[in-house]
Parts: structure tokens; C-alpha cells; sequence
């Protein structure tokens, strides 16, 4: 027997408990939609008949007695009135609880038992159907491409067999005459034949291993994406936290989610749901005015709360918006005062400074406990959210308008639409919702002015940068001097026009966050794979239109003059970041994984600055500045250590070793870094 009975019947409750969840939130809002409670009746019933199936009578019951309510207003004629609505949704409560509670009696190597039902709930979900057949499809695609290939195989088994007769008749068992007579004949026909068969054998098997290329990325795609869900799966809870709160406080509120097509981590979802919920809670509580008040105040008479999803470079932004009162700062500074968090006498303090107070949690300004506040730990669950996601929380406010709160928490797994562009070498994605549009031009419709580089779109000037400019050194190519693709990127509130060797067309890729202490640019957002496993960059938009407003007329620095500089580091990742930052300040970059293939490569060239990692297999960054400066023809070259090891001890060693400069990998800024590398290469 199995160990857990109601495994499935806690997906199938869970889905269709959302779905009568929704509709019934849609009754109450006066949705237009005739067939609304012929569809919940049937949920409903659908969830009658799945519980008695596995003998959970209460659930039955309760379902049942829905579709007892539901039953008057079967022909949509009228109107649902709140009190069935308020009845229905606290049975769906009730059947919500109950489901939760049907863990496994015994499953102590299950690593989800003990987990808190809403992550279950979200890591357990029914797929898509649409993403599943694209998966099926994938696989038949690729399973028609590997048939192909095989049937390949008997023409590859032919040509061999013509090869080895070939062989035979040409060798040198025959006379001079006999294979003279031989080549001219027979011979002549099995080449030709021979030359023919590797021709077309050639040519399908390049167009098969193209096709089961494009497939089997496809399905990994497809695959990745159905681990992700969707943002909008969490929008109903909230929904009903905002209506549930509302009820109790007397207030009428409208709740609107937006972003719910991004699709992020279960466990990252998971976490933000809960910090949302307490969000949307606090700005029912404390931000939406009665009714009254709003009517005095000449706003409508419901409030408006909504929260909004969206990817910001390597952040996801969760926003909770109100139109309310925004926040009491002098009901905060009393609350802080008696709490002792601050002098009786104070009055000063900035707004900002006292936001930041409430934001550490404990402090509460209802003048009341309630069931909805009043105890001061609203924002602690907040905090809590962002603490475990390495994230950031803030506060704007403004009086009668209203408040925002903004959890930005670190980029996770998440999917998105790309434009594939190529640049420099480099295959780099864009994300598609900011690409307003592609198109060509060529050199002379490129204008130089003071600020730099700039062209005409839409009647508007806005600012031109080449992609290769950014990612590499700016050497301009043939393709710069006739024509190239352009792509116009969207940042927040500005465009920008983004030059590339080409467009290599649209992809849906997953977006991964870039490893810890990677030294990367602020105009790559992440990175994704491609379908060998290689790791190429996600580029923020924000980002390039920053570097686009900001770069200025092209600096052109002849060969002769450019200095060499060693990079030193056994990851990959971070000697390739290092030399895409350094390239593009116009350094000549080598790199190298060890110290002692370090040492070698020094004494063979002339490098006028050491980047070094400290932590290496074998020889370690110290030691190798340690046998630097013992060496006579490399004890006047700079070094700078570059580590994720920020002790006091671990600096103060980098001194004594000679090291000029001690870089933290998690403290990195790029402008002061490229302001010490060119101090140290300029020096005497």
C-alpha cells in the first residue's frame, strides 16, 4: 500500500480548490460571465466526487454544501449576494485546511514532509497542458530526427563496402595493365558511385544533426520551464487576503496583479508569498482609508491595492501598491518613543530615517490589536522573507496618495523570451519585452556629437553604442564601416540603440543567476545555456542604455601604447569577467588557471600589472607575489589580489607579500577598480 494515499488527491483538491477560489472572488466583483456558476458547480462537484473517492467525508460535505449555495443563481439572472459569496469562501477555507492536513502518516524519508503546505502546494502543482505537448512534441521531433540518422547508417554501410572493392581492385595483386584496364572501368564507376553516396551521406547527416540540435534544446527548454511557475499562482491568495481583511475592517478594496506571466523558482515563490501576504495585509490595514474618509477625501470609495512582478537586471522586484493614506511618520515617531527606540523630545528626524525604523520590525501604528494588526510583526515577516533571499525591502511614501513597498530580492531561475544577438564573438540574449525594434543602418546614418554616438528613431535622437564596444575593446571592424544591426533597447525611461554583428534570432531561455562574487558588469543580468551546456550572458537592458547614455565619443588608443596585463584565477567565470572589464578599458588581456603557469608566462612576456586570486590549486596568490618580488626581472610589477577571503589576517598578509592593492570579490566596484589599475600601470 502506498505510504501516502492522498498524494494525488492533494493536487487535484489544491487545483480545483483555487479555481472555486477565484471564481467565487469573481462573483463578487460583478465579473461579467454567464457560465460563472455552472463552472463552479461542476468544480465543485468534481471535488465532492474526488473526496468521497478517498473517503474524506468533511471535504465532501463541504463541497456539497457549495453547490447548495451555488444552486439558486445557476442561471446567471441575478446577481450573487455577499453573504453566499462570504459563506462559500469560508467552506473553501475550512476544505483548504483540511486538505493540508492530509500529510503522510509515515514518511520520514520524504525531504517535503514537515514542509509548510503552501511551498508543497506550489512544488507539487499540475503542469501546463501546452508545455507538457510542447515537451512531447520535442521528444517525437527528436526521436524522428535519431530514425533519420539511422537510416543513414545503411548509406554509410554501403560506402564502406564500395571503399573496401575499391581497395581490392586497385591493389597491388593486379598487373600494371589490369588496373589500368580496371581504373578506366569498373573502378571509374564504384568511385564515382563511392564520391556520390558520401555526397548525400554528407549532406543528410548535417541536416539531421542541425535539426536534432534545434530539438533536443528545445525539450531541455521545455523541461527547465516546467520547473518554473508562474507568478500569477500566488495572485488569488492574495487577492483573498486583501477581501478577507478588507471585510473585517469595513473597507472596500479592489486587488489588481500584475507580472503574473513571470515564472520564477517554487522555493523563491514561496518565500515571497508569504511576505506578500503580510504586505497586502499591512496595506489594507494601514493604508486604505474608510469608506468615508476616501468619499471626503473625493477617491473612489474602494481602495486599490496592487502588487506587481518584474524583472529589474539581476533583481525580481515584488511591489505592493496602495492608494491610501500612505504612512503616519508622526504615528511612527510616537511608536518609537514609546517603545524607547528614541528621545521623548525628538522631532527632527528625516522621513526616510523613520521608514527605516518600521522597517525593522515591532513597531505598530494602529491605535488597536486587531485580528488584522496591531502587533507590531508585519514587517518582521517581511524582513524574515528578504533575510532568507539575500534581498532588500523599501518604503515610498506620500501622504494622501499613498504607499509602495518593494521587496528586491537577487535574481533566481526564472524564464524569459529573448532576442539572440552576436557581437565581438560573443552570443548574448536580450530580453525580449524590451526590444522595441530591430533594423540596419549604415555608418553614415550614425551621427557623432559631443555626448557620443547618436541616431535618429522615431523622429526622437537617442544615444548609439555598438555592442562590441562594450564587450570587447573598440577596434572597428568592415562591418562597422558598411552596414550593421541595430537593436532599440527600452530601459526604464529611456531608449537606446544597441549595435550588433547580428541577429540570430528569438529563443525562450532561463535565466540563472551568475555564480557568488562574480565580477561582472552591470550590463549582464544573468546568464542561460545554450544546447552544449555553454554559459552565455543575459544582458540587462537598463544596463546597456545606462552604458549608451553614458559612454561618450569612442576612445581610440593605438596597439603600440595599449599595456599588458596577467590575469591570474583558477575559475573560468572570473578570469573571463576580469578580461571583458579590462578589454574594454583598451588593456591587452592574458589569462592563466595556476600560479605556476603564471610565474612561466611572466618570465617570458614583459606585463606591467598582476591580477591575482588567492585561493588556487597548488601555488596560492600569496606565494606567487612572494616568488614575484624574488624574482629580479618581475619584482617591479604591481599586483593586485583579487579574493573572495576578507579577514583582517588575509589583508594584512597581501601586505606583506607586496601586494599594492586587496580586492574583496563582494565588495568590487568597477569604476574604483579600472581607477587603481590604471594608477598602478601609470606608475613609475
Amino acid at each position: 500500500m502506498s505510504k501516502d494515499p492522498y498524494r494525488y488527491f492533494r493536487v487535484e483538491a489544491r487545483e480545483l480548490v483555487e479555481q472555486l477560489n477565484r471564481g467565487v472572488l469573481g462573483l463578487e466583483k460583478r465579473v461579467e460571465d454567464e457560465e460563472a456558476v455552472p463552472r463552479l458547480l461542476r468544480l465543485a462537484h468534481t471535488l465532492k466526487g474526488a473526496a468521497r473517492i478517498v473517503r474524506q467525508g468533511e471535504i465532501a460535505d463541504h463541497a456539497h454544501a457549495i453547490e447548495d449555495i451555488l444552486a439558486p443563481w445557476r442561471d446567471g439572472v441575478d446577481a450573487v449576494p455577499r453573504e453566499p459569496i462570504d459563506a462559500m469562501l469560508k467552506l473553501l477555507d475550512d476544505i483548504g485546511t483540511r486538505v493540508a492536513a492530509l500529510t503522510p502518516v509515515a514518511d520520514a524519508e520524504s525531504p517535503k514532509s514537515g514542509k509548510p503546505a503552501i511551498e508543497e502546494a506550489l512544488r507539487t502543482g499540475r503542469v501546463d497542458i501546452t508545455e507538457m505537448d510542447a515537451l512531447l512534441i520535442g521528444i517525437s521531433q527528436t526521436h524522428a530526427q535519431i530514425a533519420a540518422l539511422r537510416r543513414s547508417q545503411g548509406a554509410a554501410e554501403r560506402a564502406r563496402d564500395l571503399a573496401e572493392l575499391l581497395v581490392q581492385q586497385m591493389s597491388p595483386r593486379h598487373g600494371r595493365v589490369e588496373r589500368e584496364r580496371l581504373a578506366g572501368g569498373p573502378s571509374k564507376s564504384m568511385a564515382e558511385e563511392l564520391r556520390t553516396v558520401l555526397r548525400d551521406l554528407d549532406r543528410g547527416l548535417a541536416v539531421g544533426v542541425d535539426r536534432m540540435e534545434r530539438d533536443i534544446r528545445q525539450v531541455r527548454d521545455a523541461a527547465e520551464r516546467l520547473r518554473l511557475i508562474a507568478a500569477a499562482a500566488i495572485f488569488t491568495a492574495l487577492e483573498r487576503i486583501a477581501r478577507d481583511a478588507a471585510r473585517t475592517l469595513g473597507k472596500r478594496v479592489n486587488f489588481e496583479g500584475r507580472g503574473g506571466d513571470v515564472r520564477l523558482d517554487a522555493e523563491v515563490l514561496s518565500v515571497v508569498q508569504g511576505a506578500l501576504l503580510q504586505m497586502v495585509r499591512n496595506a489594507v490595514a494601514h493604508g486604505i482609508e474608510s469608506e468615508g474618509e476616501r468619499i471626503a477625501l473625493g477617491k473612489p470609495v474602494a481602495g486599490r491595492v496592487t502588487v506587481d512582478i518584474a524583472r529589474q537586471g539581476r533583481h525580481f522586484v515584488f511591489s505592493c501598491t496602495d492608494d491610501g493614506a500612505g504612512v503616519d511618520l508622526d504615528a511612527v515617531r510616537r511608536a518609537a518613543q514609546r517603545k524607547g527606540w528614541l528621545p521623548a523630545a525628538t522631532q527632527g528626524l528625516s522621513g526616510e530615517a523613520l521608514l527605516q525604523l518600521l522597517l525593522r520590525g515591532g513597531l505598530s501604528t494602529a491605535s488597536a490589536v486587531t485580528e488584522v494588526a496591531g502587533r507590531g510583526v508585519g514587517l518582521d515577516v517581511v524582513r524574515d522573507a528578504v533575510e532568507r533571499l539575500g534581498g532588500d525591502v523599501a518604503v515610498q511614501t506620500a501622504a494622501r496618495q499613498g504607499t509602495t513597498v518593494r521587496l528586491i530580492v537577487p535574481l533566481p531561475i526564472a524564464s524569459l523570451e529573448a532576442l539572440l544577438v552576436e557581437a565581438a564573438g560573443t552570443v548574448a540574449s536580450i530580453p525580449l519585452d524590451a526590444v522595441t525594434r530591430t533594423l540596419r543602418l549604415s555608418a553614415h546614418e550614425v551621427a557623432k556629437t559631443a555626448q557620443g554616438d547618436a541616431v535618429v528613431h522615431d523622429g526622437t535622437v537617442i544615444p548609439f553604442m555598438s555592442l562590441s564596444r562594450i564587450l570587447r575593446p573598440a577596434t572597428p571592424s568592415r562591418r562597422d564601416r558598411t552596414f550593421r544591426s541595430v537593436v532599440i533597447v527600452r530601459g526604464a525611461n529611456s531608449l537606446a540603440a544597441i549595435g550588433v554583428d547580428r541577429l540570430l534570432g528569438t529563443a525562450s531561455v532561463v535565466l540563472r543567476p551568475l555564480p557568488e562574487l562574480a565580477l561582472a558588469t552591470h550590463v549582464v543580468a544573468g546568464a542561460s545555456l545554450d544546447v552544449e551546456g555553454n554559459a552565455q550572458i543575459v544582458l540587462d537592458p537598463e544596463g546597456l542604455v545606462s552604458e549608451a547614455q553614458s559612454a561618450g565619443p569612442p576612445m581610440q588608443q593605438p596597439e603600440s601604447s595599449r599595456v599588458a596585463v596577467l590575469v591570474i584565477d583558477d575559475s573560468l567565470t572570473t578570469r573571463t569577467l576580469e578580461q571583458s572589464i579590462l578589454e574594454s578599458a583598451g588593456y591587452i588581456v592574458q589569462t592563466v588557471a595556476s600560479a605556476e603557469e603564471a610565474l612561466d608566462q611572466a618570465r617570458r612576456h614583459r606585463y606591467a600589472l598582476f591580477l591575482v586570486d588567492v585561493e588556487m590549486p597548488g601555488m596560492d596568490g600569496f606565494t606567487f607575489i612572494e616568488r614575484a618580488r624574488a624574482d629580479p626581472a618581475l619584482r617591479d610589477v604591481p599586483a593586485i589580489l583579487i579574493t573572495s577571503r576578507s579577514s583582517p589576517e588575509d589583508r594584512q598578509r597581501g601586505k606583506e607579500v607586496g601586494a599594492q592593492a586587496y580586492i574583496v570579490k563582494s565588495e568590487f566596484v568597477q569604476t574604483e577598480f579600472l581607477q587603481r589599475v590604471q594608477q598602478l600601470v601609470q606608475s613609475p
